[in-house]
């Protein structure tokens, strides 16, 4: 399996020499079978437009999955011209949405619809060029693109979310992009507990790429937000026997600078710890 991570940010992509090595694009990571071209795209942030370098003019003819339905993860889609033209063929997946507020239909091209559409932009999603299919994703095992999926629902404020496990039977990840364990309560570290859905999706996988958008300092007020002091999926890690861990969805004002020092933090682990950078290709 090969992981291209096109975007690394959270909550808004961020510009600037301070920022450059990790980079400003927000979440999107595209999985490929060896050196194939990437078939499966987690998330649909700024970063979904390098997906369309990766593949060099083809179109892209694959699946997307959204975590979730917030900006910084859907943002990329009207800007993805490797899959608007008419060539292209996606299948967009996202998370089964049990109660809509406004009135809306929770079905997924009007939930959709509700961010993307005048006025609030140009065009409705449904308006993409190619073949566009909107599904909804239930929890428990899938097929998608020649990878096994395990989604679950996983606690972030301010809509259904997902993590999953993606394996190509050879080696497994995990990815929890934005996760706020916190919200179940403190745990046992302060930092939420180590809940069934999280543990069972980092069992044992290769690489577990999960928020880690504060630190354990910042997390007290700010924990309402619904995401990860960066402490906890290294934890998470040890107890779910994970081999490394990635940190992902930095902070928009985390310099490049800042985030070395917080990696080297972990320097004691029993597990790898890296920072995620926009650009990175890791083989597993």
């Amino acid at each position: 399996m090969q992981i291209h991570l096109c975007g690394v940010r959270g909550s808004t992509p961020t510009s600037g020499p301070a920022f450059d090595r990790y980079g400003g694009a927000t979440s999107c990571v595209a999985l490929a079978h060896d050196d194939a071209a990437p078939t499966l795209v987690l998330d649909a942030g700024t970063g979904l437009r390098a997906v369309t370098r990766l593949l060099a003019g083809e179109p892209f003819r694959g699946t997307i999955m959204l975590g979730h339905l917030h900006w910084d993860h859907t943002q990329g889609l009207p800007f993805f011209r490797a899959g608007d033209r008419p060539d292209a063929s996606v299948r967009l997946l996202l998370p089964e949405q049990l109660e809509v507020e406004g009135g809306a239909t929770g079905a997924p091209l009007e939930v959709l619809r509700r961010f993307m559409s005048p006025p609030h932009f140009p065009i409705a999603p449904d308006q993409l060029r190619g073949s566009w299919t909107f599904e909804s994703l239930r929890p428990g095992r899938h097929e998608v693109e020649g990878f096994e999926v395990l989604a679950l629902e996983i606690p972030h404020k301010g809509g259904r979310t997902f993590g999953y496990r993606v394996s190509d039977g050879r080696s497994a990840i995990a990815y929890l992009s934005d996760h706020g364990p916190s919200q179940l309560g403190s745990g046992p570290d302060g930092w939420g507990p180590y809940h069934e859905a999280a543990l069972a999706l980092a069992d044992g996988v290769d690489l577990l790429v999960h928020d880690a958008q504060h630190t354990a300092a910042e997390l007290p007020p700010v924990a309402h937000f619904g995401h990860s002091a960066m402490d906890y999926p290294v934890r998470l890690a040890e107890l779910a026997g994970a081999k490394a861990v990635l940190l992902y969805h930095h902070d928009p004002d985390r310099t490049d600078d800042q985030i070395d020092d917080l990696v080297a933090g972990f320097s004691g682990a029993s597990v790898s710890v890296r920072a995620a950078a926009e650009g990175d290709v890791i083989s597993l």
